[in-house]
């Protein structure tokens, strides 16, 4: 296995958590004293993501449904031409 240095984006990452943590922490001991409609905010955005999350879902669904019938009519059209030869090359003979 190839070992590879931190990008900047894991770097990132990693500020990011620590800073979340330590957040978590100083509101756990009551140091950091929020508003009621910012502390509900993460709620929100949460069931916002999860809807358009379930609305991206239902899309590819749909896109699923057309690419299996599309399957379908491209296995029989093929089984067609199959038999349309076999009929073909039969009656030639």
């Amino acid at each position: 296995m190839n070992k590879r240095g931190l990008s900047f984006w894991d770097i990132l990452a990693w500020i990011a958590l620590g800073l979340i943590l330590v957040w978590i922490i100083l509101k756990t001991f009551g140091v950091i004293n929020t508003p009621l409609w910012l502390e509900y905010t993460p709620i929100y955005a949460a069931v916002y993501i999860a809807g358009w999350q379930m609305h991206k879902l239902a899309i590819v669904a749909r896109e699923v449904e057309g690419l299996k019938k599309f399957k379908d009519a491209t296995i029989n059209e093929i089984n067609n031409i199959k038999t349309n030869c076999k009929i073909n090359h039969k009656t030639k003979r």
